[in-house]
């Protein structure tokens, strides 16, 4: 194991330690199917029980039919006795993996004390929030205030829209094309998937959409040898050009890196244009920081992996640690606008989440999770590109820390997107004990968001089996074409 993250200039011998010391958070090393067929009888009931008496909405049990037993680490164990590797993190929300032991003491501890709080203050709360503006770069964490909203990342982004409004007394957003910010009216609204949005009449107005910085599809045909950050021109010329038929807006709301958009990474460069010119015309830069914050692109919060400085940051997810919910904002000072209650939430700051979200910070610091996440990212991104190297329907493997994307394509010239076969390598991948989400503009991009404790073990467990899904799915494309 040494001489494989001895490549790797980040690794400390501490950190080769731990990543010994993590395989405890974990219910095994690797997938074991023991059902003849998937789903297992067991699951079946459930699944059709599910049907019968629970909302149509469901989604995930018709990509992933399993039902969920008991989860540790990156392993999770359906009710026939299958362990899974989750590669799909909750939704990027396990970022110290399921049922983390470590911060189920601090939960335990906290749930016999105190439980619902309101916004009254406690000592659980008050630790938190000075641990969250003490992870912040020490040059600006004094500009910084916390605010809690309800359990979901969309009370964030709600709040985020809403705290801008206030601050500038106007009413406009632009977002930005590949966002995804949540299902509530404000985030659906600056939530670019069509799909999402299309029966639904009224949304919140005055919202507008600008390209990303999507280099693998720019928007602008342009390639990394003529590349002019157009899509940041873009944005300033709206705001610039009195018929651009939009009005200054209150803020802009991006991702620093895109999540069910595709795990796309900007080009280095483009969040700084975008923040300088927000800054220029005095429009508000809010980061939606739910997907890709704590640590899972290896920093605290992306941003931090660049020179932007956002003015309101949205968090949620990882925050919870092994997944309670909890979501919030950090902003700067200077935009404070709330009068008293003029946010409120029945479940904002609930206190054992917040417990939660402290253990799982202690634990980072424990295990140099910070470190090891973009040690394991590396590697597990390394093993990609070296399956992309074998398959010429790879188009792409893009990503920061453990958040990853694979774009799938029939052509690499054309860059023709080919969801059709990553619907049929998902169940494959399944069959043999992997689990992760599909996303992207065109649902062609494997999108990776495992538990950052994840360990080399499971990640080579992991890569056997996409080999293995890949030799059925090629040669039954092979046999499709000769037919």
């Amino acid at each position: 194991m040494n001489s494989i993250f001895n490549a790797f200039k980040l690794v400390t011998k501490k950190t080769i330690q731990y990543m010994e010391s993590l395989k405890k958070y974990h219910l095994s090393q690797g997938a074991k199917i023991v059902s003849s067929s998937l789903p297992g009888d067991k699951s079946k009931v459930l699944l059709e029980l599910q049907k019968n008496i629970e909302g149509s909405v469901v989604s995930y049990p018709k990509k992933m039919p399993i039902a969920l037993k008991r989860a540790k680490g990156s392993i999770i164990e359906d009710v026939d006795g299958n362990q899974f590797i989750d590669f799909f993190g909750g939704c990027g929300v396990l970022n110290v993996g399921h049922s983390n032991d470590f911060v189920l003491e601090y939960v335990k501890e906290q749930q016999e004390e105190l439980i619902h709080a309101l916004d009254f203050p406690t000592e659980n709360k008050i630790f938190l929030i000075q641990k969250i503006l003490n992870s912040l770069p020490a040059e600006i964490r004094e500009d910084y205030k916390v605010s809690f909203g309800g359990p979901t990342g969309s009370d964030a982004v709600e709040a985020a829209i809403k705290l801008a409004k206030i601050k500038t007394g106007r009413d406009g957003i632009i977002a930005f094309s590949g966002g995804y910010h949540g299902m509530t009216s404000g985030a659906l609204a600056v939530t670019s998937d069509t799909f999402f949005r299309k029966k639904i009449s009224s949304l919140i107005p005055n919202v507008h959409f600008v390209p990303y910085s999507y280099c693998y599809r720019c928007p602008f045909s342009k390639n990394s040898n003529n590349c002019d950050y157009d899509c940041a021109t873009h944005f300033e010329w709206i705001l610039e050009n009195g018929h651009s038929g939009v009005t200054l807006p209150a803020a802009i709301i991006l991702e620093p890196i895109q999540g069910e958009g595709g795990n796309i990474v900007p080009r280095p460069g483009f969040l700084e244009r975008i923040v300088k010119i927000a800054n220029k015309y005095g429009v508000i830069v809010i980061f939606d920081e739910i997907q890709s914050g704590f640590y899972r692109t290896g920093s605290f919060l992306e941003f931090m992996n660049t020179k932007a400085i956002p003015d309101i940051i949205t968090f949620s997810k990882g925050f919870g640690g092994i997944g309670f919910p909890i979501s919030g904002l950090i902003y700067k000072r200077e935009i404070e606008a709330w009068e008293t209650a003029e946010h409120i939430g029945t479940f904002r700051g609930n206190q054992v989440s917040i417990a939660a979200a402290r253990g799982a910070f202690d634990f980072i610091e424990k295990y140099e999770i910070e470190e090891y996440s973009k040690v394991i990212g590396a590697y597990l991104k390394k093993q990609l590109n070296s399956l992309a190297l074998d398959n010429s329907f790879i188009g792409e493997v893009r990503g920061r820390g453990m958040m990853i994307g694979v774009e799938f394509v029939k052509d690499k010239a054309t860059k023709e997107p080919f969801s059709e076969y990553l619907v049929k390598f998902r169940n494959e991948c399944f069959k043999r004990g992997l689990l992760f989400e599909v996303g992207g503009h065109y649902n062609n991009v494997l999108r990776l968001v495992p538990p950052l404790i994840t360990t080399h073990d499971i990640v080579d467990a992991a890569i056997i089996i996409m080999k293995d899904a890949f030799v059925v799915c090629n040669n039954e494309y092979l046999k499709q074409t000769l037919v």
